[in-house]
C-alpha cells in the first residue's frame, strides 16, 4: 500500500513486520525477500510516484509525444514486476521455501534469528532496547508518523518541482518527509510525558549511530555504481547487442542487457537513464510499440537491481529486516532468478507474436 518510493516502502513495511516475524518464528530473510519483492516491483507499476516521474521524464526527453500513455501501456507487459509480486504472494500463501530460504526457516524455528557469525544490518542493541507495551502505548505513535511521512513525500516532490511532481527532487522530498515524521513522533511522545527531551535525544543518537554501517555500505555501493557509469559500462554493453539482431530477439535482449547493467552498477534508475533512450531509438524508426520496448527495459532493470548485492534497495531491505546482507542476497536470489526466467520467456513469446 506504500508505493510512493521504494526505500520508504522497505523501511515502513520492515519496521512494522519484523517484531511479528520474530514472534511467529518466520525468518528475517523471508521478511527481507517479501518487502524487497513488494517495493520496487510495486513502485514501477504505478505512474503517480517518484519512479513513474523518472520514467516519464526520460520518455519525454526521448522524443516520445505521449510518455504517460506509453508508460501506462507498458504496465501490463512489465513481466518481471508482475512475476515478482505474484511469486511473493504464492510464497506467502503456500509457505514455499526454496534453497537457502528453507535452511533459514528451519534455523528460525529452532530459535535462532540469525546464523552464527552473521552481522545484522542494524545494531541488535537498538532492536532489543524496547519496553513491554502498556496501555499508554497507543497505535497513533506508529500510525501518525508513518502517515505524515507517506503524505509528505508527494508534497515534497510538488514543492521542489514548483508544482510539477515529475520535476521534483526525490532525495529532498524523502529528507523532508522523514524529518516531518520524526518531528511528529517527538511531539506525540513529549505530549504523553513518558520521555523528556534529554531521553529522546539519547534514543535519537543511539539510533543514528546504529545506522552508520548502513550509510557506509550505501556510500560505497553508490560510489561503485558511479565508477561503473563513468567507465561507460552500461553504454558499452548496450552497444554490443544493438546492431544486427533478429527483430523477435530485441525484447528479450533488451531485458537481459538492462538486467546485466542494473546488476553491475547497482541501480535501476541509472539503468533507466541508459537504456530507455536506447530502446526508444530502436523502436521509433522501426515503428514498433514503444510500450513493449519500455516494458522490457523496466523489467530488466528491476530484475538486475533486485538481484544485485550493491543495490541500495537490497541493502535497505536487509536493514529493515535486521538481517545479514549477504544472507538476504543468497536467500532472495533463487526467487529472483525464477522471476527473471518467467519474464524472459514472456518477452521471447511477445517478440515472436507481436513484433
Amino acid at each position: 500500500m506504500v508505493f510512493i518510493e521504494s526505500n520508504i516502502t522497505l523501511l515502513v513495511a520492515g519496521a512494522i513486520s519484523r517484531p511479528l516475524f520474530d514472534k511467529y518464528k518466520i525468518s528475517r530473510e523471508k521478511l527481507a525477500y517479501i518487502i524487497d519483492s513488494t517495493s520496487a516491483p510495486i513502485c514501477i507499476l504505478i505512474p503517480l510516484n517518484a519512479w513513474g516521474a523518472v520514467v516519464i521524464s526520460l520518455l519525454a526527453s526521448s522524443a516520445i509525444e505521449n510518455p504517460v500513455e506509453v508508460f501506462v501501456g507498458a504496465i501490463a507487459f512489465n513481466f518481471y514486476a508482475l512475476a515478482a509480486i505474484g511469486v511473493a504472494a504464492l510464497v506467502i500463501w503456500r509457505d514455499i521455501d526454496i534453497g537457502p530460504m528453507k535452511a533459514a526457516q528451519r534455523r528460525t524455528e529452532n530459535g535462532l534469528m540469525l546464523w552464527p557469525g552473521a552481522t545484522p544490518m542494524v545494531d541488535p542493541a537498538i532492536i532489543d532496547a524496547h519496553e513491554v507495551a502498556s496501555d499508554r502505548d497507543k497505535a497513533r505513535f506508529m500510525l501518525l508518523p508513518i502517515l505524515v511521512m507517506v503524505v509528505g513525500m508527494p508534497l515534497g516532490l510538488y514543492v521542489t518541482g514548483d508544482g510539477d511532481l515529475r520535476a521534483g527532487s526525490g532525495s529532498t522530498a524523502v529528507l523532508w518527509a522523514v524529518v516531518a515524521a520524526l518531528t511528529m513522533a517527538w511531539v506525540l511522545v513529549l505530549a504523553q510525558g513518558k520521555y523528556g527531551v534529554t531521553e529522546l535525544m539519547q534514543i535519537f543518537l543511539r539510533g543514528a549511530g546504529g545506522l552508520l554501517p548502513v550509510a557506509v555500505i550505501l556510500l560505497l555501493a553508490l560510489a561503485m555504481g558511479d565508477v561503473a557509469s563513468l567507465l561507460g559500462t552500461g553504454i558499452y554493453i548496450a552497444q554490443l547487442v544493438q546492431d544486427s539482431l533478429p527483430i523477435f530477439m530485441l525484447l528479450p535482449l533488451l531485458f537481459l542487457v538492462s538486467a546485466v547493467i542494473a546488476f553491475s552498477i547497482g541501480t535501476s534508475w541509472g539503468t533507466f537513464a541508459i537504456m530507455i533512450p536506447l530502446a526508444m531509438q530502436i523502436a521509433l524508426p522501426l515503428e514498433l510499440s514503444a510500450s513493449l520496448f519500455l516494458a522490457a527495459v523496466l523489467s530488466g532493470a528491476v530484475f538486475g537491481d533486485h538481484a544485485s548485492p550493491i543495490s541500495d534497495t537490497t541493502v535497505v531491505a536487509s536493514m529493515a529486516a535486521a538481517t545479514d546482507h549477504i544472507d538476504h542476497v543468497r536467500t532472495q536470489l533463487p526467487y529472483a532468478l525464477l522471476n527473471g526466467g518467467i519474464a524472459l520467456s514472456g518477452f521471447l513469446i511477445l517478440g515472436l507474436v507481436a513484433l
